[in-house]
Order: structure tokens, then sequence, then C-alpha cells
């Protein structure tokens, strides 16, 4: 692996769903001190400031990655949980998990009635979320309960991270939006030895599956001037989808939401990132959502208003512990944000 790959896996593969970002947030933490000074908000963002001049920059890419909450221990053992952020119900029957217990991380699967013992014209139905449990191996409440499991403790799901065939596809868990986090870091990293003309905020939010609450607490923070919000963004290139549905397609170049279900871009902002993509001769893909929104719908509504875009890198299976992600997308997508970065001086932000 290279160090790209590298800081995929460990992100990707840290646990921290939401309200429960501990783990990951140490590892932001452990990659962005040599590169700033860091802070952090009270509901669990962490910030890394670097430079004090210029238009205040923030860079947001949130920690969090969709789990589950043990909401009831059963008297058989089973476990019932609680979604935190949203899970399609048919991508979690037979998906491993980790409950994260007070005495340690316990193994599980998530399962339900076999099929064997249900009507056969019931087979064909959705298994709700509610008519599912988590086995951890035991069978009374005493046993798990003597593993350490109680109602509250977070539940994550297990994705590997691993290179596909061809070696530029790559798959695993929570790439929304650690791949955005890792985005960040790579950004600090470069900006760590090169002039720039802003106070660059790299911002690590908490809890934006369950309502962009971390972008909202760390603007207070940040008071930005401009925001640039790095997200993940739905592939349209797997069957079943048509065209005017979603035309991101992976490997096509990093993408520019023109709208969310919360949030219509600055104008000049969206414009600046097509004209940069031009600039370099990069493709770019462009995409909207009525049923979704990111981070920038808390940050654009700070105070009197921030210009905000959202940059998303094209995902397949997003929601589910399987996503596949392309290399040449994170690398243009940085590409371009190193490009932006250098042009947003106190002129240019103070045009938007």
């Amino acid at each position: 692996m290279d160090d790209t790959e590298r800081l995929l896996k460990q992100l990707s593969e840290a646990h921290g769903v939401p309200g429960f970002e501990d783990e990951v947030r140490a590892d932001l933490r452990r990659l962005v001190e040599p590169y700033g000074t860091v802070l952090q908000d009270r509901v669990g963002s962490l910030i890394c400031r670097q430079g004090e001049e210029g238009p205040r920059l923030m860079l947001a890419a949130h920690l969090d990655e969709i789990g589950f909450m043990v909401n009831h221990v059963g008297g058989d053992g089973f476990l019932r949980f609680l979604q935190l952020g949203g899970w399609w119900d048919q991508v979690l029957l037979g998906q491993r998990v980790i409950v994260k217990s007070h005495k340690g991380d316990l193994l599980g699967v998530i399962g339900a009635k076999p099929p064997h013992l249900i009507p056969a014209d019931d087979r064909k139905k959705l298994v709700e979320k509610k008519d599912m449990y988590i086995d951890i191996g035991v069978g009374a409440k005493a046993e798990a309960t003597e593993a350490g499991v109680r109602p509250g403790d977070a539940v994550i799901p297990v994705g590997d991270f691993q290179i596909l065939t061809g070696g530029k596809a790559y798959m695993g868990k929570a790439f929304d939006d650690r791949a955005g986090v890792a985005l960040m870091v790579d950004l600090l990293r470069h900006f760590a030895e090169s002039e720039h003309p802003n106070a660059i905020y790299g911002v690590g939010t908490a809890m934006e599956e369950v309502g962009c609450r971390g972008a909202q607490t760390s603007a207070e923070v940040v008071n930005p001037d401009v925001a640039l919000v790095l997200e993940v963004d739905l592939c349209g290139d797997v069957p079943g989808i048509l065209p005017q549905e979603a035309s991101t397609k992976l490997g096509g170049g990093p993408s520019i939401w023109l709208l969310d279900a919360r949030m219509i871009p600055n104008l000049r902002l969206r414009d600046l990132v097509i004209s940069t993509a031009e600039e370099l001769e990069m493709p770019l893909q462009f995409s909207a959502y009525t049923g979704a929104a990111a981070d920038g719908s808390a940050i654009h509504l700070h105070r009197t208003g921030v210009p905000t875009i959202v940059l998303g890198l094209p995902v397949r299976h997003v929601h589910s512990a399987a996503g596949i992600m392309h290399r040449d997308d994170y690398d243009n997508l940085l590409k371009l944000l190193i490009a932006l970065v250098g042009k947003l001086d106190a002129e240019t932000v103070a045009s938007l």
C-alpha cells in the first residue's frame, strides 16, 4: 500500500458511529497535530487550524459512520437495536457487527427468523429492522450481561479495507465520510509545506448522519468566511439507475452538488469550482438531491450566512458496509481542492 491507501484503510476501519466518535477522533488528532493547532467543540468535532491570516476557510468532513445502538438485551441473550443514521433494511441481514461493550469489543451478526420457517408467500416480503436482532453467540441475558453488553452500547458494522481488481478501486466501510476526512488530512499536509492565502480550518464534524449537528457547533468555533464540504456522492453507473436520476460514474471525476434538500450553494463559489476544474482540464460531474443533505446545510446558515459548496467523491453502495471508490477520483478531487484553496484569497472571498 502507498500512503494514501494506508490513510484510507486507517480511517475507514476506525470505529465511530454518531455520538461515539472517540476512536476515529483520536486517530484524526494524531494525524493532524503536526500540521496545525488542534481545537475541539463540545459535541465532539475536531478542528485543526493552520495559519492565522486571511479569510477563515472551513474544510468540513464528517467523522461519524452509520451504525447502531443496543436498546434491549433479551432474556435469550439476543440484542435489539436502533439505527444511527440511514440504513436500508435489505443490506442488513448477515452483516457482521462489533458491539462496543464496556468490557471490550464483541463480535456478532445481524439475524432474523430463517426463511425455512416463513410461509412461502411471506418470503418475498422485506424483513424490517424491527424483526432483526444481533446474535453474539450466547443463549441467555445473563451471559450477554456478563460479557459486558448494556443498553446504549454502540454497534459498528464490520468492513475491512480492500484493494480490488486493477488496483485503483477500493472497497470498505465508512467511506461516507472517512474518504472526505482523508482528503482533509492530505490537504493540511500539503499546505503545511506550501503557502496559502487564508487561515485553513480542517474540521472533522461529529454526528452528521443524525442531523449535521457537529457542523453547526464547529461553525461557531471557526466562524468561517467560506466553506468547502468534502463528501461522497452516489454513483449512477450501477444497474437500475436512470441517467436523470444519478449520472455520476465511478472513475469519472469529482462532483459538485448543485442542490440538496437543505442548501442551494453559493453561485459564485459554484462557478469558481467549475472554472477551476476547466483550467485543470479535469473532469467534473454534477449532482442534485432533494432527499439528502450534507454538513453544508448547517454551515451556510451560520450567523449571517457563509458561502458554501459541497464537493463529492463518487462511491458505489453508500450507506452499506461495502462501499467502492476509485483512486483517480480521490487524486483529482485533491488536486481540485489544492487549486481552490490557492484561489480563495481575501479579494476572491469578499467577491462571493
